[in-house]
């Protein structure tokens, strides 16, 4: 494991037919760095009832430990608000929402089931607070066939000061579905949204676009003022973005006034079409206007992709750093990742003074 990049949090080696996904982080109030992820692959219950683990770091990231292990848990987000550690996604793969908490640093769990028609898909992307409520993206599958073609995108939320936990407390908007004659006809799926306060203080949705080009886009789906409404106009609605293929997650510096995340996207040397499948360059980008986006730094990268990838980063800001969790799948005693999107590790990584990449 010396060899892998990063910090190890945790590893399953892939003859055990079980793989990471699905990283989480959060930071709480005393300074303990939490992270998680959950369990895929042909072993797991990931279609039944799926199981995800939490790990405590009291020193910064240096060095982890195995808190928690959740049943009914996939796809989830770490956050901390008012003091308590929530886990929310869905409770296997395409399931039901539920909202997991603790109230002793992720040690204990309780958990709650906000909507329960099933066929509910996300990523561990961030929750935003904007105007009194908490903010998530999810996708509902339906009809439940097929992978991402059938992907309507909408968006959860909750007013700040609500009990999180109680489900009558919690609103949705409609989920939109996608045309596969959007983007010039290519477009296989949109998944994994982002909610993002946009420059004009207006509230967006930023999806992956799965397509077939070597050209990586985005999608915006406008959100109402009061959280009832998704729209998405397809002649303007896509956008470039390096790294769009894959899950990405978008944050807000208000000190650099920029938007940063960290992708993996695809180097011009490894440029092909398929681009969801190349996974093993990941880089810090950023944007002043959330449509035009700039790679600042490569942070890791491997040159084979086929067995290595970078992938489903979840970062947060601490201090001027910037620090993460990475599902990556790399080489180990027991012959390495079944292949770049089976990840065997799960790792955590920190970037030192990113806003003197910018050069401001």
């Amino acid at each position: 494991m010396s060899t892998v990049p990063g910090v190890v949090i945790d590893h399953v080696p892939a003859s055990t037919g079980v793989y990471i996904g699905s990283p989480g982080l959060a930071v709480l109030p005393d300074g303990t760095y939490v992270a998680s992820h959950d369990e895929f692959g042909p072993k797991s219950t990931e279609h039944t009832r799926a199981v995800s683990h939490v790990f405590h770091s009291r020193d910064k990231g240096k060095s982890w430990e195995k808190v928690a292990r959740i049943d009914g848990a996939f796809w989830s987000n770490l956050f901390v608000h008012k003091k308590a550690l929530y886990l929310l996604g869905t409770d296997r793969h395409h399931g039901n929402i539920v909202l997991h908490k603790s109230t002793d640093s992720g040690v204990s769990w309780s958990s709650v089931v906000l909507r329960s028609e099933g066929e509910y898909h996300c990523a561990p992307v961030p929750i935003v607070e904007h105007k009194g409520r908490l903010w998530r993206a999810f996708e509902w599958r339906n009809p439940p066939q097929a992978w991402g073609i059938n992907y309507r995108a909408g968006v959860l939320s909750v007013p700040v000061n609500a009990d999180l936990m109680d489900p009558k407390n919690w609103s949705a908007t409609n989920f939109l579905p996608s045309e596969r004659t959007w983007n010039g006809g290519d477009m296989g799926a949109w998944l994994e949204g982002n909610v993002v306060v946009a420059p004009d203080g207006s509230l967006v949705d930023i999806l992956r676009v799965q397509t077939k080009s070597p050209d990586e886009k985005a999608a915006w789906v406008r959100i109402s003022p009061d959280g009832k409404t998704a729209s998405f106009d397809p002649t303007t609605g896509f956008f470039p973005f390096p790294g769009g293929a894959k899950k990405f997650a978008i944050r807000w510096d208000a000190k650099s006034k920029r938007y940063w995340s960290l992708a993996s996207i695809v180097d011009e040397k490894y440029r092909a079409p398929d681009p969801g499948k190349i996974r093993n360059t990941l880089a810090l980008t950023c944007s002043a206007n959330l449509r035009d986006w700039e790679v600042r730094s490569v942070i890791l990268s491997h040159p084979d992709t086929v067995h290595h990838g970078f992938q489903y980063v979840e970062c947060l800001f601490d201090g001027d750093d910037i620090i993460a969790a990475c599902r990556t799948a790399y080489d180990d005693e027991h012959g390495g990742a079944h292949n770049n999107h089976d990840a065997n590790y799960l790792t955590f990584h920190r970037i030192a003074g990113f806003r003197q990449k910018l050069d401001l």
